[in-house]
């Protein structure tokens, strides 16, 4: 099982009739972070005339789902941000959008429009990764096999995320669940028995 979630914090800022909307997006793998990103952002823009937010946590364990349209239209703010949210297949993410009022009305189709473009341009502004259960095994190889070990775990989307060089080589590498049994063998197969290896611990998200 995985999810998908922001790589780090994202902005973005934009004027529409004299309103100026800026978006922030962040992970958050928990509701109470959520909520401290919102207070943090309110805090700064606490001149602002709205700060609408809306956040959605599931990791496989905790679910949480909010928005406040904050003094906005009911439906017109908030609602949209989530929606954003949501049609991306996000999870853990936080969003708050901030608006100046400019004396021009928008509407309500208006301030939809402003704040889903406010809330995606932040999200795309940060980028969007995978997040997967992962598990690890050892390997320990003659430095002979280095070149063979390291490209048939990285041709199988495996990762070496720890190296020690001492009489031998010794690999921890990291795959998603479910594939490091299948890459152990490959590695057997490949270095004709000459590769030791030992599964570790499943880490977990």
């Amino acid at each position: 099982m995985g999810y998908r979630t922001l790589k780090g914090p994202g902005t973005a800022q934009f004027i529409v009739k004299k309103s100026v909307f800026i978006g922030y997006a962040s992970p958050a793998n928990t509701e109470d972070e959520a909520k401290a990103f919102i207070a943090k952002i309110k805090a700064h823009h606490s001149d602002a005339t709205h700060n609408v937010s809306a956040y959605l946590i599931n990791d496989g364990k905790n679910f949480a789902v909010r928005y406040d349209d904050d003094g906005e239209p009911k439906g017109s703010a908030g609602k949209p941000v989530l929606k954003v949210i949501q049609n991306k297949g996000l999870s853990n993410v936080v969003v708050v959008v901030t608006r100046y009022f400019g004396g021009i009305k928008l509407g309500y189709g208006g301030l939809v429009k402003a704040y889903s473009d406010a809330a995606s341009l932040a999200i795309e502004n940060a980028g969007i990764v995978e997040v997967y259960e992962t598990e690890r095994f050892e390997v320990t190889f003659p430095y002979n096999l280095f070149h063979t070990v390291r490209e048939t775990v990285e041709s199988a989307g495996g990762k070496v995320v720890d190296e020690e060089y001492g009489e031998l080589v010794k690999f921890t590498v990291e795959t998603r669940k479910g594939e490091a049994e299948p890459l152990m063998e490959l590695l057997t197969e490949k270095t004709r028995g000459r590769a030791r290896l030992r599964p570790l611990f499943m880490r977990p998200l």
